[in-house]
């Protein structure tokens, strides 16, 4: 009897110690603060949010004579735009309203997006956040994609509003567009430049939080 019952003894012993590998074996890695993990985060997050945009939210934009003489951001921009094709211009009389809040008219020209410049505005929600407002815009004009090229590394995670958050660090690919090589649409949007420029070597940085289903970019985490 004795060594039926330590023999017994030694068979369950052996099978709690199976039972506790075959536990720690299945643990979900996906939670680990990983580069395995962080690569398949921001390739998630770069596949949806991976665009290099230029804020121009709403058209047709109008460019009136004032903006011209100010050398404002579109009274500078458009003309290129125009010169490439993206965009098509007309001049007209619009209504204003001046910083008195009385109505004016004023000398203008409009430009509207061409077929070719359609293929550049992606209907992809983009978030604008400041200290005191959340606006999110329907659409935007945009230049280039990104892709990941290497994560470079990531800060220690820590809580953050009750969740486990972190920042990945990455260097990116970058396709863009035909247009986006021009020498003078680079100079009137230097980021463009920048951007192509910086491929390989620029380091990027997204905020992520740990979710039930693993990491998840901050910016798609919130939408």
């Amino acid at each position: 009897m004795m060594r039926r019952s330590t023999a017994a003894r030694f068979v369950c012993g052996a099978a709690a110690m199976i039972s506790l590998t075959l536990f720690a074996g299945c643990q979900d890695k996906s939670q680990d603060a990983s580069r395995e993990n962080f690569t398949a985060t921001i390739n998630d997050f770069l596949a949806k949010r991976g665009h290099l945009c230029l804020a121009k939210y709403d058209w047709p934009i109008y460019v009136t004579t004032d903006d011209q003489k100010a050398g404002t951001r579109d009274a500078v921009q458009m003309p290129v735009l125009e010169k490439l094709g993206l965009v098509s211009g007309k001049d007209m009389v619009v209504g204003r309203t001046d910083e008195n809040g009385k109505k004016i008219t004023a000398n203008a020209r409009q430009y509207q997006l061409t077929d070719e410049g359609q293929k550049y505005y992606l209907h992809v929600p983009e978030v604008v956040a400041t200290a005191t407002s959340r606006v999110t815009h329907p659409a935007d004009f945009c230049a280039a994609t990104l892709t990941l090229d290497k994560v470079v590394g990531w800060e220690r995670p820590n809580q953050v509003e009750g969740k486990l958050a972190t920042s990945v660090i990455y260097t990116y690919k970058i396709d863009p567009a035909p247009w986006a090589r021009d020498a003078d649409a680079q100079r009137v949007f230097p980021m463009i430049k920048r951007v192509i420029e910086g491929a390989g070597t620029m380091q990027l940085r997204e905020g992520v939080y740990l979710t039930s289903n693993g990491w998840v970019a901050d910016e798609v985490f919130q939408r």
